[in-house]
């Protein structure tokens, strides 16, 4: 119905303006009765005419003739007539008597006197219409003199209708035309106020106004549901023109915030129609409360100037950088869509009242880009490049995080008590890491879906930068593991998808597990037990110690602890340990290693009681003989420090060189080197690695030995020669012997990170405003008392008011230079925080 009267409303005014601008064939002109008998009695009831009364012949009354018979085609339009009586000379009645001949017009609704007006107030077209209109409407206009009066309407219309209130300097105005016009259009919608009294207007400013300016003020009354609360006034800032007017008040109809779901270059609202620009606050799932008070206020200080759309994330793709957090869509055809970072509130009231803002906004991020990057060295560019390359190749693929809980400070230790064990990634939206491990997080959480007593989770450190603190979360992305009493466990291995799940599954056992019978370590041994993990496959380790045994055993529980989540381990102790361990050739305290689901059991004495050594020993007796080289594992042979002879691959090496070289990782000297092979299909970075050594690839496969440790000298087995351990002996002996030259040595810079680990807390602002939530916070009707929350919902002005609030004039300028309305809420609002440290380049 709403809709209905808008469009009928737009109209008419439409048509309005047609009549006052389009000449008409059969328009309207001043009608002419000879006498006042014939006009009264053709008086019709509900018609309303404007009629003067003149002597048939009256030279003086030709400048007035003129301006009421110009009147009269823009009457017409709003039902007035406009008649001119002939007065014959012996009538000398009321309204023709010479007192009254060319000195009064008189309206008249059918044959009922209204309202008579002194010619010299109907000194033109401006002043005849609004007079009339204003007698016309003299029931629906409130005509008022003093701020008790007009304080006394708006109580009345509180939380029922919404008010406009009107100052001309003087009625008869072309202004005082346009409000009444205005009113005989808008007066069943809103209630119109009019005043001329200028200390009026000055009473309901906090400003000094221009008293011999007119001004449109409209008064938000319908959402002050308080007797209390003000009624917000949003001034006209142009000229008091019908078609200003009927602008202004179609824009206080418009929705404060426009929430969209589609394309922003589909999107078209008034604003746009009416020739303004609007601005997008661009928003995501987990902020959306704080997301959406932030676009209220910024739509409370533009109403009239543009118009603020709530754009989600979640259901929009945008091939935009992350980091972006408000785009500007100008009325202009054919100009694109701007995606901007901005810090706070401000910027983004600067952008629309400044057209050069966006200009200069670009501008700036360029050169401070530019400015980065010459500070940053090669390579810190080079992992900047990959890291974002890697999460925006794939930034258009929704991410299942439906399975993963969002924690906050308010639900943190409450939601670790709901599962037996509790996974949290603490990350960085803005930041490309950790964007890279949440995608790899959300695929662990569909991969463990429905996996009994894991709850994965998620706190996002920018958001909660107190929480992280309080957990004593300096680095991030970081993984931790919570069960109730016990201390919780980092997760320090890669962030692959395949790493996590194992991770998460070793989480749920106790390490180390402590079997009962010889029966639960048997099966152990083969993979049974315990039954979740009897589907992975892992490398069972089994300490079997007996009562004298005492010191290496509380090693190795210490041990296990510290190796929880990456190490399958499980103990025995019972008194018939030292069966279990003869078994297998060896006495308590024992390891007992199986591999590939228990075909093969070996036994290894326990010689070092300490946990270091304990660590050392489980961590070396883990790795393969002869291992397949990836990225994940690589880090845990260069550990051991030794020279690598590695075989290089185009796909899986035949069983014959498989064979030969598994003889020489089994045999003496494979105490001094590691013997290992790479799959190039499998771990393409091996191109890269030969092309270090040699200038172009050799043909594969290719066996060389390096010391990455000593001197970085590498060799490489002769072609001609087949791969079997005695040639491969015979040319070990040569190279010990010096009697090999190098193909390459490499260089002896250390190998180091490009770039250090971030210290987000040292990033943050000093001080981190602590949440202050109100209990009755529900989607704003009213403009936020308090603007200063941030879009996680946290008050950072201070104080435990109210957000939703109508705030009052007084405290609305107070609050405008007040700190502390960022954008944080929106999903990657991070501009300042690329400028304390060094940055990752954003999506």
């Amino acid at each position: 119905m709403s809709a209905q009267k808008d469009r009928w409303v737009s109209s008419l005014v439409f048509l309005l303006f047609c009549a006052s601008s389009i000449p008409r064939c059969g328009s309207a002109s001043l009608q002419q009765e000879p006498s006042p008998q014939h006009y009264f009695s053709g008086l019709e009831a509900g018609k309303t005419s404007l009629a003067f009364f003149t002597p048939s012949v009256s030279p003086g009354a030709q400048p007035f003739l003129e301006q009421i018979e110009s009147s009269a085609e823009a009457l017409q339009d709003y039902g007035v007539s406009v008649v001119k009586v002939n007065c014959p000379k012996e009538d000398v009645s009321r309204y023709c008597g010479k007192e009254n001949a060319l000195r009064k017009a008189f309206l008249f609704r059918g044959n009922r006197l209204i309202r008579e007006f002194p010619t010299d107030a109907l000194f033109d077209v401006n002043s005849i219409v609004a007079n009339v209109l204003f007698a016309l409407l003299f029931n629906e206009v409130k005509y008022v003199e003093t701020l008790a009066d007009l304080e006394n309407i708006e109580n009345v219309l509180k939380g029922k209708s919404n008010m406009v209130f009107a100052y001309v300097p003087a009625t008869g105005t072309a202004e005082h035309r346009a409000v009444m016009e205005a009113a005989f259009v808008y007066g069943t919608i809103h209630q119109f106020v009019l005043t001329t009294e200028a200390a009026l207007l000055k009473a309901t400013s906090l400003d000094d106004p221009d008293v011999s300016s007119a001004w449109l003020l409209f008064c938000h009354c319908q959402q002050a549901t308080e007797p209390a609360q003000p009624c917000r006034r949003t001034a006209l800032a142009q000229p008091l023109t019908l078609l200003n007017i009927h602008r202004h008040l179609k824009l206080m109809g418009a929705p404060l915030v426009t929430e969209v779901a589609e394309d922003p270059e589909k999107i078209s609202t008034v604003h746009l129609q009416l020739g303004l620009p609007l601005v997008f606050i661009l928003s995501q799932k987990e902020t959306y409360e704080a997301d959406r008070r932030t676009a209220e206020f910024v739509a409370w200080q533009l109403l009239g100037k543009a118009g603020v759309a709530l754009l989600s994330r979640d259901l929009v793709e945008l091939n935009v950088l992350h980091r972006s957090n408000v785009a500007l869509k100008t009325p202009d055809e054919g100009m694109p869509i701007q995606y901007l970072v901005l810090e706070d509130t401000d910027e983004v009231i600067t952008l629309v009242e400044d057209k050069n803002k966006v200009r200069q906004i670009q501008e700036d991020e360029q050169e401070e880009e530019e400015d980065e990057d010459e500070k940053e060295n090669n390579n810190q560019d080079i992992q900047d490049d990959q890291v974002v390359e890697a999460v925006s190749r794939d930034k258009k693929r929704e991410l299942p995080l439906e399975h993963i809980l969002v924690l906050t400070e308010e639900n943190f230790h409450s939601s670790l008590s709901e599962a037996a064990r509790t996974v949290v990634l603490f990350y960085a939206s803005w930041e490309a890491v950790s964007l890279a491990v949440l995608r790899s997080y959300s695929e662990v959480a569909s991969h463990l879906k429905g996996t009994p007593g894991v709850l994965l989770s998620r706190v996002n450190c920018w958001d909660w930068p107190g929480l992280c603190s309080q957990e004593n979360v300096t680095q991030f992305p970081t993984i931790r593991t919570y069960k109730e009493g016990q201390q919780s466990v980092t997760y320090g291995g890669m962030w692959g998808t395949e790493e996590l799940s194992s991770f998460i599954l070793l989480s749920q056992v106790p390490c180390p597990l402590k079997l009962a019978t010889m029966d639960e370590a048997e099966g152990y041994l083969r993979g049974e037990f315990p039954p979740e993990l009897s589907s992975h496959h892992h490398t069972s380790l089994l300490g079997v110690f007996s009562s004298a045994t005492s010191e290496a055993r509380e090693a190795f529980e210490e041990a296990g602890n510290i190796l929880s989540g990456h190490v399958r381990m499980g103990m025995y102790s019972e008194d018939d340990a030292l069966a279990l361990s003869q078994k297998y050739s060896v006495s308590p305290p024992a390891l007992l290693l199986a591999r590939s689901g228990g075909r093969s059991v070996e036994g290894i004495a326990l010689s070092q009681h300490s946990v270091q050594d304990m660590l050392q020993m489980i961590r070396y007796e883990l790795l393969d003989i002869f291992p397949e080289i990836t990225v994940p594992n690589l880090p845990q042979y260069l550990q051991l420090g030794k020279p690598f002879l590695i075989l290089f691959s185009a796909g899986d090496i035949s069983q014959v060189e498989s064979k030969e070289m598994l003889k020489l990782a089994k045999g003496r000297p494979q105490q001094t080197f590691v013997a290992c092979w790479l799959n190039l299909k499998k771990t393409p970075v091996g191109y890269g690695i030969l092309r270090t050594y040699f200038s172009t690839t050799p043909p594969l496969p290719v066996l060389l030995w390096v010391n990455l440790h000593a001197g970085g000298q590498v060799f490489k087995f002769p072609s001609e020669q087949s791969i079997t351990e005695m040639n491969i002996l015979l040319w070990l002996e040569k190279l010990q012997a010096g009697l090999e030259i190098p193909s390459s040595t490499l260089s002896e810079e250390d190998w180091k990170p490009p770039l250090p680990a971030y210290d987000f807390l040292q990033m943050m602002e000093p001080s981190v405003p602590e949440p202050s939530p109100h209990p009755g916070d529900t989607p704003a009707q009213h403009p936020p008392k308090n603007p200063g929350r941030d879009t996680a919902g946290r008050d950072t002005a201070g104080g435990d008011t109210a957000a939703r609030e109508e705030p009052s004039q007084e405290s609305t300028a107070e609050e405008v230079g007040s700190p502390g309305r960022g954008l944080r809420g929106t999903a990657p609002r991070l501009a300042a925080r690329d400028r304390q440290g060094k940055r990752h380049s954003e999506l």
